[in-house]
């Protein structure tokens, strides 16, 4: 075992600065994935700082140590049962009563040693809150260091103390615990007394805090008593347990949880009276002062779709410079494949099938991060919870509460996490209506469709209509959420309560990590399922080798060579190179036809043309209906299947927008694409998610029904609609 390497758990209320704290600590060097068997998202960081090998968890943000949540039952368990050396609690220095029961409720547990960080310092301080540390200290005798984790400030000292305190000889500290009323402290003694003999070794649980959590009924303890008391020991346990339990009741005339939790904020009470003071300046709220604008009953909302509006913008207008830098790079090394290998298979392999395809979709990888980069600016700001308490009033529609608007908009990045983010709401009946809408949330893997299709047929107001796109999706969500609430899923509106954090200046760093975080996925895909994806549609259009062409390419394209031959032959040295570069367009324009037609006829050509009638009605030829088809798999491979079938060259993407203007297709032909990628069928992954979340494959098959139905609808209302008004 190393013997310098360290467990330091990060534990804390929401928006309290932790997940910002971790990323000071860990940067880059996280690895995020599940808690063991729940969707609760894991977060661990390795670093080596002042000599030690630092392993940093950072436990799901909750409010107490009360199992209530999934959330609260992972961060508890992974405490007593891991045993961390060091845990620091992060408290909000601007709630501090409200931190301070989670860290009450951490220094009763009595397995890890604790540090507490009083963070957000400087918000306290705008508020005019006086907090005396070393008074908070001595009080709970536990070390207390002030950070303020956006600015990076005491996040190196405050890991510091936590090594220093994790190698020291000092037992976690016994001391300065919540001490309940005389009758109380009496049952907690003699349930203790029972415990303490078996505790000593074979238990993770302090045997104080396990007769606290007897006297409240605690679910998990009760279950978990068995694996380490002896039969007998454990029926007089219980039997003295139900005894004092019925005593408390008796006397205090309310269940005996809801007294220790008063007794706790009386505790609470009291050292809010020791360490905390206001001053007598008048100072400004900063936070509500902007609610008062952001939150405002009649231009909150505007506010919150311009603010979306805006990332989009800025998403397809500033993504297209870097766009064009990778196109050229994409472009180079077709064209050197494209003379370093000699006409084959393989050549047309690498130039048709992997770079048109894979080549087709990495130029979206901008795109990509600055929209990511955006959805990681409203979470650090805190505007997200706004978001979520703006649209309160019009999830009220569809008998949800804005809290379930969180995975809505999370699934703009991704509907995976977004469907699993489901699991947090109470109601069984909430949970599924959320599942079963935010598929129609347009995630990040579509925004390529849309960047191509828009740019090609809407120029500069590209981005104004995917924005369109993405609010026809938020439509589309809360119409159908409220026809299920109406016939499926009936059910009274659940109650809202949205805490609303105080804005904080987010840091660069923890953007860019969260940034990076989520577009890591896509950068998987390129080299997974999109390179098999583009292999796959370039052998189904590529076979069989042998058509029987409609046409004679070779001698139309050798009569050119010839016409060129005679015209340059005569004309004068300075209009050689036009017509140079004239007789290559037009060599270019009959490769491209051959090629077309070879498509046309090979495998994935005969899958298009039998599924052709599906989509003919929606504007949609046969090649864009086999690349929705694809979609299916992941929505990314529906460009990259686009490149293959319309043969675009070593040009790249601006190939693929040529191709798509010379095959037919109208603005409003693309448009109905848009909003069919918009609604039909999520991705595999993303049904294998509402499998799992949902536990039964009807509700599955129910989503792919549906959502492929409303977008086949959807887009034949809007081509047919625009045609009928002379839109075509």
């Amino acid at each position: 075992m190393n013997q310098n390497a360290i467990t330091i758990a990060l534990a804390g209320n929401p928006n309290a600065g932790k997940t910002t704290i971790f990323n000071n600590i860990t940067g880059t060097r996280q690895k995020v994935g599940n808690w063991p068997g729940v969707t609760v998202e894991k977060k661990e960081g390795r670093v080596h700082k002042f000599g030690y090998d630092l392993k940093i968890i950072d436990l799901p943000g909750i409010y107490s140590l009360t199992p209530f949540s999934i959330e609260e039952i992972v961060a508890r368990d992974y405490i007593l049962d891991q045993c961390p050396d060091v845990v620091i609690d992060i408290i909000d220095a601007s709630n501090l009563e409200r931190s301070l029961y989670l860290a009450t409720q951490l220094r009763e547990l009595g397995r890890s040693k604790v540090l507490f960080a009083l963070n957000m310092s400087d918000v306290a301080t705008a508020r005019g809150y006086k907090i005396d540390a070393d008074k908070l200290s001595e009080l709970l005798d536990v070390p207390v260091h002030a950070t303020v984790g956006n600015k990076n400030q005491g996040v190196e000292d405050l890991l510091q103390k936590a090594i220093e305190l994790a190698v020291s000889d000092t037992a976690p500290s016994r001391h300065r615990k919540v001490r309940y009323s005389n009758d109380i402290e009496a049952a907690i003694s003699e349930l203790e007394t029972l415990l303490t003999p078996h505790m000593e070794h074979e238990s993770p649980y302090d045997p104080r805090w396990a007769s606290v959590k007897l006297l409240e009924n605690d679910k998990v303890v009760v279950d978990r008593l068995p694996t380490v008391l002896p039969t007998d020991a454990l029926d007089a346990l219980m039997s003295k347990t139900a005894s004092q339990r019925q005593t408390l009741q008796a006397r205090y005339d309310e269940d005996p949880e809801i007294v220790l939790t008063d007794e706790r904020y009386g505790f609470i009470a009291g050292i809010m009276k020791e360490v905390f003071s206001t001053s007598s300046r008048r100072r400004i709220d900063t936070s509500r002062n902007i609610d008062r604008v952001l939150t405002n009953r009649f231009i909150g909302f505007p506010i919150f779709i311009f603010f979306i509006w805006a990332m989009f913008q800025l998403t397809f207008t500033l993504g297209a410079y870097p766009m064009d830098w990778i196109e050229s790079g994409v472009g180079g090394l077709a064209a050197l494949i494209d003379y370093a290998l000699p006409d084959s298979l393989v050549k047309d392999l690498f130039i048709n099938g992997i770079l048109a395809g894979v080549g087709s979709v990495i130029v979206f990888l901008p795109n990509i991060l600055i929209l990511f980069f955006c959805i990681a600016l409203f979470e650090d700001t805190g505007y997200m919870s706004r978001c979520a308490f703006l649209m309160d009033k019009i999830m009220h529609l569809i008998g949800l509460h804005g809290k379930s608007f969180i995975p809505m908009l999370m699934g703009f990045g991704c509907n995976v996490p977004a469907v699993m983010a489901a699991r947090t709401l109470e109601s069984e009946k909430d949970r599924l209506l959320t599942i079963l809408i935010t598929p129609f949330m347009s995630c990040s893997a579509k925004l390529p469709v849309y960047i191509v299709l828009a740019g090609t047929f809407f120029g500069a107001r590209a981005g104004t209509v995917i924005f369109a796109i993405y609010l026809l999706g938020i439509v589309i969500a809360i119409v159908s959420g409220r026809l299920f609430r109406t016939t499926l899923l009936r059910g009274a509106d659940a109650p809202f309560v949205m805490e609303l954090p105080p804005y904080r200046v987010p840091m660069l760093k923890s953007l860019l990590i969260h940034m990076w975080d989520r577009s890591k996925m896509f950068l998987k895909k390129m080299g997974g399922v999109i390179l098999v994806g583009s292999i796959i549609i370039w052998a189904l259009s590529a076979f069989p080798r042998t058509t029987t062409f409609t046409h004679d390419y070779p001698a139309a394209m050798a009569h050119i060579e010839a016409a060129y031959a005679e015209k340059t032959a005569r004309a004068d040295a300075e209009d050689q190179p036009a017509l140079e570069k004239e007789k290559s367009e037009r060599l270019l324009e009959v490769q491209r036809a051959m090629r077309a037609e070879q498509t046309a006829n090979s495998f994935m050509g005969q899958i298009g043309q039998g599924i052709a009638p599906v989509f003919a009605p929606l504007g949609i030829d046969w090649r864009g209906g086999v690349s929705l088809l694809a979609g299916f798999v992941a929505k990314e491979i529906v460009v990259s299947t686009m490149g293959v079938l319309h043969a675009v060259d070593e040009e790249g993407s601006e190939a693929l927008r040529e191709a798509l203007l010379k095959s037919g297709m109208t603005p409003l032909a693309a448009f109905s694409m848009m909003i069919f990628v918009l609604l039909y069928v999520p991705c595999i992954a993303t049904v294998a998610t509402i499998r799992k979340e949902t536990n039964s494959t009807k509700w599955m098959l129910f989503s792919v029904g549906y959502t492929t139905a409303v977008a086949w609808v959807m887009a034949f209302v809007v081509y047919n609609g625009g045609r009928l008004i002379g839109l075509a």
